[in-house]
């Protein structure tokens, strides 16, 4: 039975048969899809058709509503409604005619217009001016809607029901006084026939429904009985009522704020689709027959080369590439054989010369700069020297030659591995530094190192502070009268594996145009002077880069201010760097 297996696993058979799985997924999926889009382009078209009607619903309700906007705007700007509330704003009394004769006006306003029951008139004190009697604008409504309309400043605020009369809805708006500069001086209470909103058409068929909300959605029109909260508080297109489909339209006014809603049942956009199921089941059948037959053919012309140039490609897994032997078939496959051998000769080539050159500039490189750091360093300390041997006895110059016995020493001597020292070490070595500097600059150099205890066996770079320690005592104290302060700091970087080692003086510091120079000299790879001795931090910049991934000059901060002093930091992870292809 295994011999068997084994005989059908060919790959010409491998190919035929993954041919053949993926012929009838990709049916699956184009008949899928195919009938998805058309169901699809189905639907869409019966929604937009929804939705316009929706779109004319709302237009229609909208002008309804501006019907009523702009009639209610002629009774708040009418002059005779003006002058009776400026009287009663200025205290003076209105007259029984002066009322009446209103009351005439205002109901000739409501004769030629569409929708609206009465017109209420209230004082800006929300006693009634119109209709003529005593009753308080705060009976009829409640508080928080006299607030809104205030707020609104005149323009037309929906109520809502009636909550005295269920056949009418109510709507405010606060009357300003022209010449009073448009400050309140009452207000128009709006009474509307529940008759005057309704759609064009309000008897569906195939029970579609239609609602309108106002902006508190609350149900000003409908001809669904049932509960409608759960269509409002439902995001999603589609809905279940009476154990049917519905597809929910909702088209939201921007005029007024109400949002009209058409629900229509899923079943009448999808009609017709049995004979587009069908057509494309039988194109698939057919689709998969000739497919079958043409992956026979195909899969044994392939076959040959294909699996005589997989076998020696699988050789590259080995290690070194290996070329492949020429084959004899169609011109793609030469081809590709072909260019699959050139490219085996080139990569090996340029990865032997690409290894070699990079391993031989790193090590160049780095053992250039740490030649270039100690005799930049044995030049100042020497310069020290010289300037202590009038001065110092001969027993403080026995001290001071072996301060530099320890300072060359430790410049010179190779570690277990190589330029790699411990954090307390370096920190040694600069303590004996500043010794030496001190027999030349005297009292006035003072200096202090803060390193927490636990940081002291980090393993950093050897004289990677010490020549920034040197450029603060010569270029800091060397450049200031009186005293000067030299520190050296280690913290921690917060919610980093990392520390910052700060080395600043309070010396002549840079203005700065200098300063700026400095950081463009270092960018460019140059020495941060013009007359080129001053390379430290050049020098402690490309170390950095060697030693450590990812160093950019953004990580070596500089700051400094003319007669305040210089601050330079940087940041080295707590577990040490890795050496760049050394």
């Amino acid at each position: 039975m295994l011999n068997q297996l084994k005989k059908w696993n060919t790959l010409r058979n491998q190919i035929l048969f993954i041919f053949l799985i993926v012929m009838i997924i990709v049916l699956l999926i184009v008949s899928l899809l195919t009938l998805g889009q058309v169901s699809a382009l189905l639907q869409n078209n019966a929604e937009k058709q929804i939705q316009q009607v929706a779109i004319e619903a709302n237009g229609r309700i909208e002008s309804l509503y501006e019907q009523i906007n702009m009639n209610s705007k002629l009774v708040i700007t009418d002059e005779e409604v003006q002058r009776i509330l400026t009287d009663v704003h200025d205290g003076r009394k209105v007259s029984f005619e002066d009322r009446q004769r209103l009351m005439g006006h205002i109901n000739r306003i409501i004769g030629n217009t569409d929708g609206i029951f009465s017109f209420q008139l209230f004082s800006d004190k929300r006693q009634r001016v119109l209709p003529l009697d005593e009753d308080e604008l705060r009976n009829r409504i409640g508080k928080k809607w006299i607030e809104k309309a205030n707020k609104a400043k005149g323009r037309i605020v929906w109520i809502g029901e009636d909550p005295n009369d269920k056949n009418y809805f109510l709507a405010i708006r606060r009357v300003n006084l022209m010449e009073r500069q448009y400050k309140s001086g009452g207000y128009l209470l709006i009474s509307i026939n529940r008759d005057h909103f309704h759609f064009a058409n309000e008897k569906y068929d195939n029970d579609q429904y239609s609602i309108l909300l106002d902006q508190y959605q609350n149900p000003i029109i409908q001809n669904y009985s049932g509960d409608i909260k759960s269509i409002i508080e439902s995001n999603e297109n589609n809905v279940k009522l009476n154990e049917r489909d519905y597809i929910v339209t909702k088209q939201l006014s921007k005029i007024t704020g109400w949002t009209v809603y058409i629900l229509t049942p899923v079943s009448e956009l999808t009609e017709g689709m049995s004979w587009i199921r069908n057509g494309i089941i039988l194109s698939g059948v057919v689709g998969l027959i000739i497919f079958s037959i043409s992956s026979f053919f195909l899969s044994t012309l392939i076959t040959s080369p294909i699996l005589r140039l997989t076998k020696t490609m699988r050789r590259a897994g080995d290690g070194s590439l290996t070329l492949n032997p020429e084959v004899y078939s169609v011109n793609e496959i030469n081809e590709l054989n072909s260019t699959y051998n050139q490219l085996v000769k080139e990569t090996n080539h340029l990865m032997q010369m690409v290894y070699q050159k990079e391993i031989l500039r790193s090590q160049s490189e780095l053992k250039a700069l740490q030649a270039q750091i100690n005799p930049h360093f044995l030049f100042n300390t020497l310069d020290a020297l010289h300037w202590s041997l009038d001065e110092k006895d001969e027993e403080e110059l026995a001290e001071l030659v072996v301060a530099m016995s320890d300072l060359f020493r430790y410049t010179i001597t190779k570690e277990t591995d190589d330029d790699w020292v411990y954090l307390k070490d370096e920190i040694k070595h600069i303590s004996d530094y500043m010794e030496i500097m001190k027999m030349r600059f005297g009292n006035r150099l003072k200096w202090h190192v803060s390193v927490p205890e636990k940081y002291e066996h980090i393993r950093i770079p050897k004289l990677i502070i010490q020549p920034l320690v040197e450029n603060a005592a010569l270029h800091g104290a060397g450049n200031k009268t009186g005293n000067c302060q030299i520190s050296v700091i280690v913290e921690p970087v917060e919610n980093k594996e990392r520390v910052r080692i700060i080395v600043k003086d309070d010396g002549s510091g840079m203005d700065k145009e200098r300063l700026s120079q400095i950081v463009q000299s270092i960018e460019s790879g140059g020495t941060s002077s013009a007359s080129g001795k001053g390379m430290a931090l050049s020098n402690v910049y490309k170390r950095l880069k060697l030693y450590y991934q990812g160093i950019s000059h953004t990580d070596l901060l500089i700051e400094s201010e003319l007669d305040k002093g210089t601050q330079i930091s940087f940041e080295l992870p707590i577990e040490g760097g890795e050496k760049d292809g050394i």
